[in-house]
């Protein structure tokens, strides 16, 4: 599996770069256009289709990286009971079907929402960029 990691950053790290391309007068119109339509300044959507394109990262909005950070809290929450649950097992205690019944609900309930809001970032980040809404 890959090593890449995923950082949940509620503050964006200091742009010390500059990227420059020049565009036509028509070209800058459509570009204000989409940025607008997206609700992203012209600087920050450039960024944001470069560094997507280049493959680095999704951008995400405060509110992205929020829904993701209480995702990141609920996984490591049923980390925690799931190795709980081991423990009692390696160590030859019994544990009630009903808690393992939970836990493994609990980790359904998580991928269904971790799968649903990459599904919506996804799909929301096409349609804002193309500006339909």
């Amino acid at each position: 599996m890959d090593d890449a990691k995923f950082e949940v950053r509620l503050e964006p790290d200091r742009r010390g770069r500059m990227v420059h391309a020049r565009v036509s007068a028509d070209e800058y119109a459509a570009i204000e256009k989409a940025a607008k339509a997206a609700d992203m300044t012209v600087s920050g959507f450039f960024r944001s289709l470069i560094l997507e394109g280049a493959g680095v990262r999704p951008i995400l909005t405060k509110d992205d990286r929020l829904v993701m950070a209480l995702l990141l809290e609920d996984m490591r929450a049923i980390g925690v009971n799931l190795n709980q649950v081991a423990r009692s097992i390696n160590s030859g205690k019994g544990v009630h079907p009903s808690e393992l019944d939970i836990n493994l609900g609990n980790v359904q309930r998580i991928q269904a929402a971790i799968m649903a809001e990459l599904r919506s970032l996804a799909k929301r980040a096409g349609h804002k960029r193309r500006g339909e809404g």
